[in-house]
């Protein structure tokens, strides 16, 4: 497949192009490479490549995956995804490659997503408009495996380590903000600390803000337990000076992923990833609700409506065992399934009823089908392969992710 690169101002300059073997470092930042049948940037289908007609060579001619999706859906989806999802990929893979942090945000469930939908489509919104929340009626669950070492903010921390985190600091201004937590130590303390903090007038937030970060920078100088959080703040508090999100990061569960390592985000999941490379896989979905460090649109009201303010430590996911040389990262959303896939010298059969994509990030693999057509697919190419395009073996000593529905 032939995959589009989109120039965020948060990407890489060096990552995206390594891996596509393109002149390193690139002219522009390269944030995600899209891997999909997006209908704003879907993935180019070059004839001729093996399995599903899909491309190794990035300048060849071909039909987007749209289009090839639309004119066989149920064969190209396989019945149980089509009857789920209609003649739509329900997954997105990615590479996202960030540079710079990006904003904090959270995505709306199903339910969130539909009434959002048809309330902004009512009011004639455009879709294209700066101030819209909803851009499709579909949620939007995710997940990021790492491929370097990566750094996230993500769900909020347990209520007694924040109120210890904030205490610490000793900012006389953050008291009536810590009390809201410290007297009510749960979910409804986390949503009242919240919502106090991305509401503060700018009035107010400028001179606390300034106390906090000062503080900050005692903190990390004694390498305190939080030395990790508040120097993520300071980091924060220079690229988005003024932005309650600096303040609300301090609420938020900081990770640092491991390569191969995973988290999952559903619906309602407050979240910012900060630095790092990794594979996202997500639901076919535009849906984001912003909380902060970001110049666009935040629609406080409704991001309160979306948010799971449960508190405790995110799980991270290593991969359960599959087929030999596999690790499944497994998650609830039905959209999507993403494995890390080192197959080794003997074939190793990988049919799938649905919808199958195949990235190389490693070596190379070799794919075979039923008609024993072979595709060798390099580091940086990715491979379709439909439902219907029957029995299919991969083998190599290079690590590939393969993204297929969540049904199976």
């Amino acid at each position: 497949m032939r995959n589009r690169v989109r120039p965020y101002a948060w990407g890489s300059r060096t990552a995206i192009a390594e891996l596509l073997g393109d002149p390193s470092p690139a002219p522009h930042p390269q944030a995600e490479l899209w891997i999909g049948a997006h209908p704003a940037d879907s993935s180019v289908l070059v004839a001729g490549a093996g399995p599903g007609d899909g491309a190794t060579r990035a300048d060849a001619p071909g039909r987007s995956l749209v289009e090839v999706i639309a004119a066989d859906p149920v064969g190209t989806m396989g019945r149980s995804v089509h009857e789920r999802f209609g003649a739509r990929l329900p997954f997105l893979l990615k590479v996202l490659a960030a540079a710079e942090p990006l904003s904090l945000q959270a995505h709306p469930s199903s339910a969130q997503a539909e009434r959002g939908f048809a309330l902004e489509e009512a009011a004639g919104i455009p879709l294209s408009s700066p101030q819209r929340n909803y851009r499709d009626s579909w949620h939007k669950p995710e997940l990021i495996c790492a491929l370097t070492e990566f750094e996230a903010l993500c769900g909020f921390r347990e209520p007694t380590r924040t109120v210890h985190l904030l205490a610490a600091l000793e900012v006389p201004a953050l008291d009536h903000y810590l009390g809201l937590l410290s007297g009510q130590p749960d979910e409804h303390g986390t949503r009242a600390l919240f919502s106090s903090i991305i509401t503060i007038p700018p009035s107010t937030l400028g001179p606390l803000l300034a106390d906090v970060l000062a503080a900050c920078v005692q903190r990390v100088k004694r390498g305190d337990e939080f030395a990790a959080e508040y120097r993520t703040a300071l980091a924060l508090g220079e690229r988005y000076p003024g932005d309650p999100g600096v303040l609300a990061s301090l609420l938020l569960n900081r990770i640092t992923l491991q390569p191969g390592q995973a988290l999952y985000l559903p619906g309602g999941n407050l979240h910012a990833y900060l630095a790092g490379v990794g594979i996202e896989i997500m639901a076919n979905s535009d849906n984001v609700l912003r909380g902060g460090l970001t110049p666009k649109h935040v629609d406080v009201g409704e991001l309160m409506k979306v948010l799971d303010f449960s508190p405790g430590d995110q799980p991270v996911l290593h991969g359960d065992p599959g087929i030999p040389g596999e690790w499944v990262y497994r998650t609830p959303a039905p959209e999507f399934r993403l494995s890390r896939l080192v197959p080794g010298p003997d074939r190793r059969e990988i049919t799938h009823p649905g919808p199958q994509v195949l990235l190389v990030v490693d070596g190379s693999i070799e794919v075979a089908d039923g008609r024993d057509t072979v595709v060798s697919v390099p580091r940086g190419r990715s491979l379709w392969i439909g439902a219907h395009d029957g029995p299919v073996w991969v083998s190599g000593t290079g690590t590939a992710f393969r993204a297929t529905d969540g049904l199976g």
